[in-house]
Order: C-alpha cells, then sequence, then structure tokens
C-alpha cells in the first residue's frame, strides 16, 4: 500500500533496508569517517580520570545537550533558570524542569541498560519517556495521534496505531538494535536506521523527539563505540532543523535512505569533533586559570575543593559552597567575593541570591 500521511502508517517497514551495492559502498565510506572521529572522542574520554570525566559531562555537556534536546520541542529555558535549578534551587518553571529532567533520563538510561544485560529494550525506552516526563504514561493506547505543521496546520505524518501495533513495532526494533547477527551494517549507519525507525513508529504521546536522541547515545555506549553518553547531536539538529525534519519525511514519502544516512553520518563525525574540542578546551581553561585562582585562594585551606567546583557547576553561591563542606558561610562569602574582584568569576544577582558565574567556562560550554 503506498504511504498515505493522512492514514495510520501501520504498514512501516521494519528494518534495514535494502541498498545497492555503489549507495551501500558510498554510505561505508561515510561512516568510516564519522567512526574515527568517534574512537579519537572515546580515547580522549579514557585518558581522563572517572570523576574528572563526571563531572565535565553531568554539569557542562550533558546539561546543554538537554537543554537543546528540549529546545528542539520549543521547550525553552534560560542558562539562568538551568544552572539555578542544576544548583539546588527551587524552581518553578515547568522548562527548567524538564530539561533536568532528560538529563537525569540520560543517567537512568545508562544503568537500566547495564542492569539489563546491555538491552536497548522496550522496557528501557518507556523508563526514558517516563524519566523526561515525570510521569507514568507509557506506549500510546487510543487513535487519532498526527503531526502537523504548527503554522498551516497540515498533517505531516499519522504514525502507527495502537498499542499492539506499536509493541510489535518496537520488538522488531528491539531485535534490530540488541542481536549483533540480524544486520551486519556498520554501526554508524545503524544509529540513522535506529534514529528514523523509532521517530516513526511515535510510540509515546509527547516526549518522542527526546527519547529518541537519548536512544542514540545509549546505542554507541552499548556498541562500545564510546565510554559514556557523551555525543549528543542536538545542537547539529538545532543548526539543520528544517533539513533534518525534511529529509525524515524523504525516507517515508520517496525511501530516500541515502541522503538522510549521510545527514545523520555528517552529525555525528561533525557533533564528536565539536565535543572533543569543547572538552579539550575546557581542560586547557582549567590549566589556565589555576595559577591566578590559586593566589586568590593562597590562605584557604580547601581552595583545590572550591576550584574543582568551580569547573563542575559554572554558577556557584554561597549556599552551594556551604553545602559542599567546602566552606563555612562567611568564608564562602569572603572567598567568592574575591574571585569576583580578581576577575576569575563574575557575580550577578538574580532575586534574592547572588551567583558566583564561571563565565569563561560558560563560554565554551555553550559555544558551537
Amino acid at each position: 500500500m503506498s504511504f498515505n500521511r493522512n492514514i495510520e502508517y501501520n504498514d512501516l517497514p521494519d528494518l534495514p533496508p535494502m541498498f545497492d551495492t555503489a549507495t551501500r559502498e558510498l554510505l561505508i565510506n561515510h561512516a568510516i569517517r564519522a567512526a574515527r572521529s568517534l574512537a579519537e572522542l572515546k580515547g580522549l574520554c579514557e585518558t581522563l580520570p572517572e570523576e574528572s570525566l563526571q563531572n565535565l559531562l553531568i554539569n557542562t555537556i550533558v546539561l546543554q545537550e538537554s537543554r537543546d534536546s528540549s529546545a528542539i520541542e520549543n521547550i525553552v529555558t534560560t542558562q539562568d533558570e538551568l544552572y539555578q535549578a542544576a544548583t539546588g534551587d527551587i524552581i518553578t518553571n515547568p522548562a527548567a524542569k524538564e530539561v533536568l529532567a532528560y538529563r537525569s533520563a540520560i543517567y537512568a538510561g545508562v544503568d537500566f541498560m547495564k542492569a539489563g544485560k546491555n538491552m536497548i529494550s522496550t522496557d528501557l525506552i518507556i523508563r526514558l519517556v517516563q524519566t523526561i516526563r515525570q510521569n507514568d504514561k507509557g506506549i500510546r493506547t487510543d487513535p487519532g495521534t498526527v503531526l502537523m505543521n504548527s503554522i498551516t496546520g497540515e498533517v505531516i505524518y499519522t504514525p502507527p496505531c495502537c498499542e499492539d501495533i506499536i509493541r510489535e513495532k518496537l520488538a522488531s526494533l528491539e531485535r534490530f538494535v540488541n542481536e549483533p547477527g540480524f544486520c551486519t551494517l556498520d554501526p554508524v549507519i545503524k544509529i540513522a536506521l535506529i534514529h528514523y525507525q523509532f521517530e516513526s513508529i511515535h510510540p509515546f504521546e509527547d516526549g518522542n523527539g527526546r527519547t529518541g536522541r537519548i536512544i542514540s547515545s545509549l546505542y554507541l555506549v552499548q556498541q562500545n563505540l564510546l565510554p559514556h553518553p557523551v555525543l549528543y547531536l542536538s545542537a547539529y539538529i538545532i543548526d539543520n532543523k528544517q533539513v533534518y525534519y525534511q529529509l525524515l519525511r524523504d525516507v517515508t514519502e520517496k525511501h530516500n535512505w541515502q541522503d538522510w544516512i549521510l545527514f545523520m553520518t555528517t552529525a555525528i563525525n561533525s557533533t564528536a569533533i565539536l565535543t572533543m574540542k569543547k572538552i579539550r578546551g575546557i581542560l586547557q581553561l582549567k590549566k589556565e586559570m589555576e595559577d591566578e585562582t590559586m593566589k586568590i585562594l593562597d590562605k584557604f585551606n580547601k581552595r583545590h575543593e572550591l576550584y574543582d567546583l568551580m569547573f563542575t557547576i559554572p554558577y556557584l553561591k554561597i549556599d552551594l559552597v556551604v553545602k559542599k563542606g567546602i566552606a563555612h558561610r562567611q568564608t564562602a562569602s569572603l572567598y567568592l567575593r574575591q574571585l569576583d574582584a580578581g576577575g576569575i568569576l563574575r557575580s550577578r544577582k538574580m532575586g534574592r541570591t547572588t551567583y558566583y558565574l564561571n563565565h569563561r567556562l560558560l563560554e565554551l560550554i555553550t559555544g558551537r
């Protein structure tokens, strides 16, 4: 049956698609380039101490990915709101809460995958979306879900329905993801196929895009292409959003897998290079700022702990330093003000709280 965007796409074909020899060779050549960049990124990650890598990931790169991935779905929060929430402040902004929930989902996904024999299962996928959405909803059960152009109201796509069919599609996708002998394509190519298929199944009422992007990161870890979920594609997708959605549609409507896969392998390669640049930049910045910072903190006993905290959470406040056990309130206030006066940190009053921003670090992690 030919595709009709107004009818539930219950005939969505299972993976993998068939490629002729010339197309397969073209895709493999592009995948090799991306795989080399991933290998270099993996090597860089493996040179870092575990604690340093986790600090870099949790509060810098991962937090920015959470913000970018949410922004694709028009869930927008400012840097100030995001880091206020990350420092433990009580935040009423729903967007900031959703961004932090996305970050939690990434690490919940890693833990769930490790506990489940390294499988990316339907149960794991449901756990991801429930963490992102902060509710207990699962697979869509009711008909009527359509994807529409937000401006014209035109129906773009009607995903499969309902729960029994969606679960069949997800079970087939599970086999493709988890059984090595099921498909021998390069894992970098398979990421593109998996991403398209999940987006097309569209198993949830909301949160499909964010869940799909986490699945791509987890797949890289599962395939041992990266030791941690450090590669995130959201910034690249934001920069090429129109092309991204058009190519997804072209696979569905024209079976144009080639351009979609080339787009995704380019995204992986570019993002791996950018991630390496950011990690190296953060490490270099921390080295460059150390002498100047230590001079200001010369008489402070826990100066190294405070310095590490500056690169773990770019928005510091007195209460956070006290909570971490680094200093009493009066001492924390004194040294944060001295770091501000010395140009190491930059103070900013937000509501009743004064934050001390590691502005040079923020410029690095938020830049393209």
